[in-house]
């Protein structure tokens, strides 16, 4: 079977691989935060979760809260709202938004690490 890779297509992977990271990273938070007992644990936690790589992690937790968020609402919108005809451009206006929102969302995390 051959799949037309458009625009539908790829949102509609991406909010699979979206949902399959967030579900990963809430089971890993979880692990975490049930795992620090007293402040010693708690320090030694947060300095390891201060490296760099943590910094850059942020951020594409923040972008696939982002993604997959706005287009939970794309797909309310071709639904339940009868936007079929508009598939691509519901996705493209979507993602401007959410672009101007991760640049919003990203200055303080990139602040809080001394990058602005």
């Amino acid at each position: 079977m051959h799949y037309k890779w458009k625009t539908g297509m790829w949102a509609f992977v991406m909010h699979r691989v979206t949902g399959l990271a967030l579900t990963v990273y809430l089971i890993m938070h979880i692990n975490v935060v049930s795992s620090l007992h007293d402040p010693g644990s708690f320090n030694k936690t947060m300095a390891f979760l201060g490296q760099p790589l943590f910094r850059v992690l942020e951020l594409g937790l923040l972008a696939a809260v982002i993604y997959h968020g706005l287009n939970g609402v794309r797909v309310f919108l071709i639904d339940f709202c009868n936007r079929t005809k508009n598939h691509a451009a519901i996705f493209w206006i979507l993602a401007a938004t959410g672009s101007v929102i991760f640049i919003v969302g990203a200055y303080p995390l990139l602040h809080h690490a001394g990058i602005f």
